[in-house]
């Protein structure tokens, strides 16, 4: 596979990193980026990767085309690069909100995947969601999703649930970062030093994200086994059913799925 990467941002870096720890050759890949500062950073990171400043010159020779630009700018690259193009290469893009018939109008007649992964990708720890258009077969997206499972999960769905899977996982981890916020506060409030509270209450989200991966068990069984009758986390499951706090992490996947509606539909 040789993959043309249009973009060099965070995220880009993220999957062009994963991708050589994944088995893939330098010469396998070449990125496309415009800013000059970041082509030389990248360069720092990526050895031997080709990058260059234009989506032109990028997909000339690429079976896969990853388009990671931010979502104003997919169809503009998309169009500067569609005439070096090859007619079957696949085009997969990461950009949120953009939606398959504007991908296809960009790059007509191609197969073309739309992803949605998170901001995990960073630590090769993301989860992402694909769908395909109707050019797209099942060897297409069995491609996008071996791109994307180099730097976490993925999953595939219908593109009509790409939103939701926006809200969930696309925004979660920034509900994560609250509960560790508020943990690191609570902490420092019952008397902990700031420094350990913050040492434990990220290890305690680690170790009990590690527990939900590992163990095979589901999230209530493993809190049923933390939760002696009486104890004290009973004490404080208590207080957080009684202020809501299920329902409030439900009502803020809610919220984002209908504002990446929203922003999809040009609001």
């Amino acid at each position: 596979m040789r993959v043309a990467l249009l973009g060099g941002g965070r995220m880009g870096e993220a999957l062009a990193t994963g991708w050589l720890a994944s088995g893939f050759e330098d010469q396998d890949i070449v990125v496309a980026e415009v800013d000059p500062e970041r082509r030389r950073a990248l360069s720092g990171v990526l050895g031997e990767v080709r990058i260059v400043p234009s989506a032109a010159w990028a997909v000339a020779d690429a079976d896969t085309v990853v388009v990671a630009v931010k979502p104003d700018d997919v169809t503009d690259v998309l169009e500067a690069a569609a005439a070096s193009l090859g007619e079957n290469a696949l085009v997969v893009s990461i950009a949120a909100g953009v939606t398959l018939d504007a991908l296809a109008a960009a790059a007509p007649g191609r197969p073309i995947v739309r992803a949605m992964p998170n901001m995990g990708a960073l630590v090769r720890r993301g989860a992402a969601a694909i769908t395909g258009n109707a050019d797209a077969t099942e060897a297409d997206l069995d491609r996008a999703q071996a791109l994307l499972e180099s730097v976490g999960t993925v999953v595939r769905v219908p593109e009509r649930l790409l939103d939701a899977v926006t809200g969930l996982s696309g925004s979660g981890p920034a509900y994560v970062f609250l509960v560790a916020e508020a943990l690191i506060e609570a902490g420092v409030l019952v008397g902990l030093a700031r420094p350990a509270a913050s040492d434990l209450a990220i290890q305690t989200l680690l170790g009990a994200a590690t527990l939900l991966t590992e163990s095979g068990e589901s999230p209530e069984s493993l809190r049923a086994a933390v939760t002696s009758p009486g104890g004290t986390t009973a004490a404080g499951l208590k207080v957080l059913e009684e202020r809501g706090v299920r329902a409030a992490l439900m009502e803020a996947v809610v919220a984002a799925t209908e504002r990446s509606a929203d922003l999809g539909a040009g609001d």
